[in-house]
């Protein structure tokens, strides 16, 4: 490569990146002060589950309603890990729950990235002595600046108390959330509560600095003898170079014959998961993506359009969330199959980043989340190809101009 085609293919990417920056600079300016849109919801629903029961939550409230309630009553042990944790109403409840908790003798332990809470108030995060806090850093490769397996951030969302009941799906910790988005978690008993301390306990075991302190060593659980196999913890582990849920996925869609019903915060996947959907679609399955009209990072919106148009061709259906932030991470297939987690349709999520999605193979939840895609449907507006087609050129170019900046998010 000459010296003159690779300082234009640095101009250009740098023309990419500017756009991309003032594009959410434009866009963070356009929403100051405006509400979301209030959206359909249920109150939470409880299946059985093998020996277990699943609980399904779209509404914050419900949710943090629920876990607050766990915490509370909380006997031994709490395992308390999230992506985002804002010193705001809510996450002072949930600080001081863990706290009372804490200091009532229960082991708490506690994971929370940093970068994703680099705006949060120092002061909120200074936690008491009683409490075993592990802050994910900002940057954790040190000196090994090229070790990609050290890169990935803590996205995953989990709530384990005592042996009782675990929680893990889309919801960070914000009074915004609690409210104003639409997301999906749930709520497990029995067997599968194991699954998700493990999952825990492993990334605590991993990550833990190597100091002789109370909250630095290790966290030891006892193995149960018994476990769910109608429900599947399915972790990326970026330091072990695990990433088995675009796997998962791309199995249930290759085998899916009736239908495929897909709702995704981000979806901006490789060209192998767009196949699959499109050779779901020419088969004769009834595939459907739900995605928001607007996200909160309109520069992944404009990225992920551009898979539309072969997606449309194929028979996809594309349903665009209206009014407020979609952000759950769901799917069901044929009415057999489901999924609910933290893991969005990028490479963020899907190669990089740590997550976690419990895969179950049950009727009776994939119901439930099939009820749920089709009230979350009725507050959505269909996308069709004429729609798609005649678009405006300036949407047309700037699609195609951000296309490059693809693989990195």
């Amino acid at each position: 490569m000459t010296g003159a085609v690779r300082r234009t293919l640095l101009v250009v990417l740098g023309l990419q990146v500017l756009l991309a920056v003032l594009m959410s600079l434009v866009d963070s300016y356009r929403r100051r002060g405006k509400k979301p849109k209030p959206f359909p919801h249920d109150d939470p629903r409880t299946v059985d589950v093998g020996e277990g029961t699943v609980t399904t939550y779209t509404y914050g409230r419900d949710l943090y309603a629920d876990m607050l309630t766990a915490i509370e009553g909380a006997e031994r042990q709490i395992l308390f890990e999230t992506y985002i944790w804002k010193g705001d109403a809510a996450g002072e409840r949930f600080k001081k729950a863990l706290a009372d908790a804490a200091d009532r003798g229960v082991e708490v332990y506690c994971i929370y990235d940093g970068f994703a809470n680099l705006v949060v108030s120092p002061r909120f995060k200074r936690f008491p002595a009683s409490m075993k806090v592990l802050r994910y850093p900002v940057y954790s490769a040190g000196w090994r600046f090229f070790a990609l397996r050290r890169y990935g951030r803590d996205h995953r969302k989990i709530l384990v108390v005592d042996d009782a009941v675990a929680f893990v799906g889309g919801y960070n910790i914000g009074t915004a959330y609690e409210t104003e988005w639409r997301d999906t978690h749930v709520r497990i008993t029995g067997p599968g509560v194991w699954d998700l301390k493990r999952t825990f306990a492993d990334f605590w075991n991993l990550h833990r600095r190597r100091r002789i302190r109370a909250s630095e060593r290790p966290l030891l659980l006892e193995t149960a003898s018994t476990w769910e196999p109608r429900i599947r913890v399915h972790r990326n582990v970026p330091r072990l170079w695990m990433f088995p849920i675009r796997a998962m996925y791309l199995e249930a869609i290759n085998r899916a014959s009736v239908r495929v019903w897909i709702t995704q915060a981000y979806f901006l996947p490789d060209q192998d998961f767009v196949d699959a959907l499109k050779d779901a679609a020419r088969r004769g399955v009834d595939v459907r993506l739900l995605v928001p009209l607007k996200s909160n990072h309109v520069v992944a919106d404009w990225i992920s359009r551009g898979y539309y148009s072969q997606m449309l061709d194929a028979g996809v259906k594309i349903l665009r969330f209206r009014g407020a932030m979609v952000h759950a991470k769901t799917a069901t297939v044929d009415g057999t199959w489901s999924t609910v987690g933290t893991a969005n349709i990028d490479r963020l999520s899907l190669s990089g980043n740590y997550e976690v999605n419990v895969e179950v193979i049950d009727a009776g939840l994939a119901g439930e989340l099939e009820r749920i895609f089709t009230v979350d449907e009725s507050n959505a507006a269909l996308l069709t190809s004429i729609e798609w087609e005649t678009r405006d050129v300036h949407r047309r170019f700037t699609e195609a101009f951000l296309q490059p900046l693809r693989p990195l998010l």
